[in-house]
């Protein structure tokens, strides 16, 4: 697996959705995407960053973009943190971690001195080709979602 840096193709996938259904990336082709992967529904960082680009999707729309989140949780879990929070974004499911390894954002990790692995907190933009055109790595959440919707905008230009 090489990594996945600006100019690369977008690895395709195929992964259950919130409300039932597959979510294909290819199926996306022709919009921008903001796919970002993020550790586990319904904790303290991963509500902050799904709320904020909420708060954000008729910006992202307006430019042009979809926005889609991707963690382990299951598409059950996934109604459930949507329902909760009031969440427009689309949620995937990857319970195996296939695509997060694919992507290259399933990482060993570490807290209170036990490794484990997980997903490090990553954001790809996609453009309408498929290919990357930016990529955010070990993303702090607070001002993120911004930083993205600049990007997307600055990408339609």
């Amino acid at each position: 697996m090489s990594e996945i840096t600006a100019g690369s193709t977008a690895p395709d996938f195929e992964l259950e959705r919130d409300g039932g259904g597959t979510l294909r990336l290819s199926d996306l082709r022709g919009r921008k995407v903001v796919l970002y992967f993020y550790p586990k529904d319904d904790t303290p960082g991963c509500t902050k960053e799904a709320i904020a680009f909420t708060g954000l999707a008729s910006e992202f729309e307006a430019a042009g973009a979809v926005i889609v989140g991707i963690s382990p949780d299951t598409a059950a879990k996934h109604d459930k943190f949507k329902a909760k929070h009031d969440l427009s974004v689309i949620l995937a499911a990857d319970p195996d971690s296939a695509v997060a390894t694919a992507w290259g954002v399933w990482v060993e990790k570490s807290m209170y001195g036990k490794t484990y692995m997980g997903v490090e907190r990553s954001t790809f933009l996609i453009d309408e080709a498929g290919k990357i055109a930016e990529t955010w790595r070990k993303v702090k959440v607070p001002g993120h979602a911004e930083a993205v919707l600049e990007a997307v905008r600055a990408a339609g230009k």
